[in-house]
């Protein structure tokens, strides 16, 4: 019989996220892990967002095992470690984040950039990408960006004043070099400062 699902609301009125990781049982057999619990933990980034680190890993290939019986598998400790204490930056080097990020009604995240590749997906709401260059584009629930380690800002475009939600994935990657000029990571401060937003 399946566990039931966290049906939460947060105070933003939007549902709550249930993280479930599995592993594996003395068997070889799939379980969903008991070491760190489904619920979320919501960091506050400022009144216009707040952010949920869903999963972080640490190299390439990412390493499931446990160095010796008894212990937590190492990326299940990176991770602990990383809720703990989460990063001071958006992406990890020679790493992965799995990011959920809660947008307040109308209002616009910092212009930044990111060494890694991110894939953002918009949950809920509606949501104005903004690069540097001026451009923008509209992206609805169910929209995809291939974020490229460019200068970006985010809206909350929601009709009706809702809260908007994406879900990102980051994967650290090299400078991208533009006319000879690297392109590192650009973040206006750490992440936990409360003036992070325009």
């Amino acid at each position: 019989m399946a566990a039931p699902t966290s049906s939460q609301t947060l105070p933003n009125g939007l549902r709550d996220v249930q993280r479930l990781i599995t592993d594996h049982n003395s068997e070889g057999k799939a379980i969903f892990s008991k070491d760190i619990p489904s619920t979320s933990s919501w960091q506050e980034i400022s009144p216009a967002f707040s952010f949920f680190l869903g999963y972080t890993t640490k190299g390439f290939p990412v390493d499931l095992n446990a160095s010796k019986a008894g212990e937590l598998p190492a990326d299940v400790q990176k991770y602990e470690i990383d809720l703990k204490s989460p990063p001071g930056g958006l992406s990890l080097g020679n790493g992965t984040v799995l990011r959920f990020v809660d947008f307040a009604p109308d209002k616009e995240a910092y212009m930044h950039r990111t060494e890694s590749i991110d894939y953002g997906v918009v949950l809920e709401g509606s949501l104005e990408l903004l690069l540097d260059s001026g451009e923008t584009r509209i992206m609805n629930r169910g929209d995809v960006c291939v974020q490229r380690a460019t200068m970006h800002a985010w809206k909350n475009v929601t009709e009706n004043g809702g809260w908007a939600r994406m879900i990102f994935v980051l994967i650290s990657s090299e400078k991208v070099v533009v006319g000879g000029q690297e392109l590192g990571e650009d973040l206006p401060g750490k992440i936990g400062d409360k003036d992070a937003t325009n």
